[in-house]
C-alpha cells in the first residue's frame, strides 16, 4: 500500500520537503496550505540572498545544510532555468573595532568551506564595490541572488508531476494522532495520512498545538522592513554589501542587497510584531499570545535597548538612510523609498533566549519543524533531505 504523507505549509522548505518524500519515498503527498498561493508568507518576503555559509558555527546544523543546500539550488535552477546571479557579497568592516569580529568571521567562512573568501583593506573592497567605504572587507564571490517565489512555484509542479497534490485555501482546523496514523481536518475536508510533516513557518505553535505538542519553544515574530533605491542609485551597489553582524543576534542588521530583476534593497531592521502575519504597524491581532509567552518579555528586557533602535529606525527614515550611508555615503535618504517587507519566525526559548539553529522535532508520527531561520530558503532542498531521514518509516 502507498504511504500516505500530508505537509503542512506550502513555503519554499514544505514543498522541497513535499517533493523529497515522494522523490525518495514513493509517498502520495499531500500539501495542505492556508493561502491561496504557493511562497505567500516569509518564501516570498525576503531579501533573496543565497547564503554561502559564512556566519554559522563550523559544525552546526545550519553551516551544514547551508553549504549542501546552496550546491543542490544552484543545481536545481540551472536544470530549470531559474535565476541564479553569483553577484558576491561583502561583509564590511565600518570601523577599527570590527575588525577582530571581521577576522573571526572570515576563518570561520573558511572552517565551513565557503569558496573563494579574501580579506581586503579598504582600497580592496572599493575595487569590489567603487561607492562603498571601510577599514576592511570579506568578499564571497560566490555567493548568489534567487528568484525564491520561482523556485517555490516549481517546487510545486515537481510535487504534482510525482503524484501528490497541493491543495491551496486549506487551513488546518484540527490534528488528530490515532492507531493507523493521523487524521488532519483542513479547509472543508478530512484527511487520513500516515505521518504527519509540519513546515508551517510563521503558524508553527497554532499547528502544533493542535497536534497536543506545543513544545518547549515559541514562535516570536520580527517584521523586517524595506526600502528600495530609486533610479540611478540602483547603479551605486553592484552585489551585497553587508554589516558585520553583532554575535549576540541571528539577524544580520540593515545591508543593501541587489535583487534578481535589478532592484536594491536596503535592510531589513527587526521590529518585534504584534502579528505572526504583521506586516504592518496597525495589526496587533496575536499580540496578547506573542506577550504570553515567558520568553518574549525574557528577551525584551534583555535586549529593550536595541529593540527602541529597531523602532527609532522603522519610524524614522533618515535613520534607516543613516544606517545605509555607513557603508555607502553617497546615498541619501531622498534615495529611499518603501519597499514591502517581510515577517520571521523566530524561535525564543523559556529564558528569552533566541534558537538560532535549526530546530525539528519527532513525535510519533508528526514531524515538526521547530525552528527554520534564515538561511532556510537557501537550504531548503538540503533541509528536505535531512527531514526525509528522520520521517518515522513505514512499519513492515
Amino acid at each position: 500500500m502507498t504511504e500516505k504523507i500530508g505537509v503542512v505549509g506550502a513555503g519554499i522548505v514544505g514543498l522541497a520537503v513535499a517533493r523529497e518524500l515522494a522523490a525518495t519515498r514513493g509517498a502520495e503527498v499531500t500539501v495542505l496550505e492556508k493561502e491561496g498561493r504557493v511562497g505567500a508568507h516569509q518564501t516570498g518576503h525576503n531579501s533573496g540572498v543565497v547564503h554561502a555559509g559564512i556566519y554559522y558555527p563550523p559544525g552546526s546544523l545550519k553551516a551544514r545544510l547551508c553549504r549542501e543546500g546552496v550546491a543542490l539550488l544552484k543545481e536545481y535552477c540551472a536544470r530549470h532555468a531559474l535565476p541564479y546571479e553569483e553577484v558576491g557579497k561583502l561583509v564590511v568592516a565600518a570601523t577599527r573595532a570590527e575588525r577582530p569580529r571581521l577576522a573571526a568571521l572570515a576563518e570561520r567562512a573558511r572552517a565551513n568551506g565557503v569558496p573563494g573568501i579574501t580579506e581586503l583593506d579598504a582600497l580592496g573592497l572599493r575595487e569590489v564595490e567603487p561607492h562603498a567605504v571601510g577599514v576592511a572587507a570579506i568578499h564571497s564571490p560566490r555567493t548568489a541572488i534567487a528568484d525564491f517565489p520561482a523556485v517555490a512555484r516549481r517546487l510545486a509542479l515537481d510535487v504534482a508531476e510525482l503524484g501528490g497534490s497541493v491543495r491551496l485555501r486549506h487551513p488546518v482546523r484540527g490534528i488528530r494522532e490515532t492507531s493507523r496514523g493521523v487524521e488532519v481536518v483542513a479547509g472543508t475536508g478530512r484527511f487520513a495520512f500516515d505521518r504527519l510533516v509540519v513546515c508551517a513557518g510563521l503558524g508553527t505553535d497554532a499547528v502544533a498545538a493542535m497536534a497536543g505538542r506545543p513544545g518547549s519553544v515559541r514562535i516570536v515574530p520580527f517584521r523586517g522592513e524595506y526600502y528600495a533605491l530609486r533610479g540611478a542609485a540602483r547603479d551605486l551597489v553592484r552585489g551585497l554589501i553587508y554589516p558585520v553582524p553583532d554575535p549576540r543576534y541571528p539577524f544580520l542588521g540593515v545591508h543593501l542587497t541587489r535583487h534578481v530583476g535589478g532592484e536594491v534593497l536596503v535592510g531589513p531592521n527587526a521590529v518585534l510584531a504584534g502579528a505572526y502575519e504583521g506586516y504592518t504597524w496597525r495589526n496587533f491581532r496575536n499580540f496578547p499570545q506573542i506577550l504570553a509567552w515567558p520568553g518574549t518579555l525574557r528577551m525584551a528586557r534583555r535586549h529593550w535597548r536595541t529593540g527602541v533602535k529597531e523602532v527609532y529606525g522603522s519610524l524614522v527614515k533618515s535613520a534607516f538612510a543613516e544606517a545605509a550611508r555607513r557603508y555607502v555615503p553617497e546615498l541619501t535618504a531622498d534615495d529611499l523609498r518603501r519597499a514591502a517587507g517581510g515577517v520571521r519566525a523566530q524561535a525564543v526559548a523559556r529564558d528569552g533566549s533566541l534558537v538560532d539553529d535549526f530546530a525539528v522535532d519527532v513525535h510519533g508520527n508528526v514531524v515538526l519543524v521547530r525552528n527554520a531561520p534564515s538561511p532556510a530558503a537557501t537550504s531548503s532542498l538540503a533541509i528536505a533531505q535531512h527531514i526525509a531521514g528522520i520521517v518515522p518509516a513505514p512499519s513492515r
